[in-house]
């Protein structure tokens, strides 16, 4: 049993027999196929918009294109300091962007507020050469420590860039998880609280491998689809990008594997805690669980064949505490974590 990342987990079935179905179809090449144009309608029914959509086959790559089309070479892309972007993707959205500064900002529980961008924000003067230039803000829902904006939050962070001139980039590996944890709608939750440009995360839920950029506003797409082809991300048989994004929407799929895989982590979580010894380290509000667990548990968990990420302490409150005391670790549940398997893990650890 592997609990480390919710990559780990494979496509849902509904997803592959989309997939199979589209594989032996004959379809326009470089996303112009029925399918793709289908997917793009469907996302704005379900978002209430008019956006320009892309897809892509990975994450990373869909940050990082995103980044480059709102900012230039000599911008600052303001996140926290823990963001996919700063900490996980290799340079990309540096290397896309053409050189843009990436300015990592502290914030309790993985999240930034209005008083940090501010203070972030008011180290680089506007239209001094020394200085990059403020473009971009970049947030993580749901957040690399499992947590989310509350829509107020997201609205505020929205509204105080926008006075500042950053448009807003949302990640959005998650976004499914965070829309049924806080019961907002896709619009709600992105366009409507002043996100400028989504990347929409398929993967993690249920996908094989198809990510959806999204512009709401289509001024800011101008251009786009030759970034996207420069960067060798545009996929001839696009009809395998679009088949997968129209199943994952059918019929609120995305949004059932979501509620699926919060619901387990839910479960794991309240038996964890139960377990002397074992600490939260924050707020277990989707799928991602952050815990202390001590050696003895840890070594039984391993014994049992049990598997978990190691996960670094800096600023979890449990820093100064010796490897041999036990480890951080972080659970992840998917779509495809079963009730059976919580059990079997929280007998093993208990």
């Amino acid at each position: 049993m592997n609990l480390g990342s919710d990559n780990l987990a494979g496509a849902s079935p509904k997803i592959m027999a989309a997939l199979a179905l589209a594989a032996q179809d004959t379809q326009n090449p470089y996303g112009q196929d029925d399918l793709s144009i289908a997917a793009r309608a469907a996302l704005n029914r379900v978002f209430e918009a008019r956006a320009e959509i892309f897809f892509v086959a990975t994450g990373t790559a869909a940050n990082a294109l995103a980044l480059a089309q709102i900012s230039k070479p000599w911008s600052a892309i303001f996140c926290h300091a823990t963001a996919h972007i700063n900490e996980a993707e290799a340079g990309a959205p540096e290397s896309l962007t053409g050189g843009a500064k990436i300015v990592g900002i502290e914030g309790a529980d993985g999240k930034i507020n209005v008083a940090g961008l501010k203070a972030a924000a008011g180290r680089f003067r506007k239209g001094w050469q020394p200085h990059v230039q403020p473009a971009a803000l970049s947030l993580s829902q749901v957040t690399e420590c499992g947590t989310l904006y509350q829509q107020g939050e997201l609205a505020a962070l929205c509204a105080f860039a926008h006075e500042q001139g950053l448009k807003v980039h949302l990640d959005g590996a998650r976004f499914a998880n965070a829309l049924v944890a806080l019961g907002c709608t896709p619009a709600e939750l992105s366009w409507k609280a002043g996100v400028d440009v989504l990347c929409l995360g398929a993967t993690k839920d249920g996908a094989m491998a198809c990510e959806a950029i999204m512009f709401f506003n289509p001024a800011h797409a101008a251009e786009f689809t030759w970034r996207v082809k420069r960067a060798g991300h545009v996929l001839s048989k696009g009809r395998l990008l679009g088949a997968q994004m129209l199943a994952w929407l059918d019929q609120d799929h995305w949004l059932d594997l979501a509620r699926h895989a919060n619901a387990m982590a839910a479960h794991l979580q309240q038996g964890l805690c139960e377990i002397a010894g074992v600490e939260r380290a924050w707020p277990v509000e989707a799928n991602e669980i952050f815990v202390w667990l001590p050696a003895a548990v840890q070594q039984r968990l391993r014994a049992a064949g049990i598997t978990y990420a190691s996960w670094p302490t800096l600023g979890t409150g449990f820093t100064d505490r010796p490897p041999h005391e036990g480890v951080f670790a972080r659970f992840v549940t998917s779509f495809a974590t079963t009730p059976d398997m919580i059990k079997t893990l929280l007998r093993v650890a208990k």
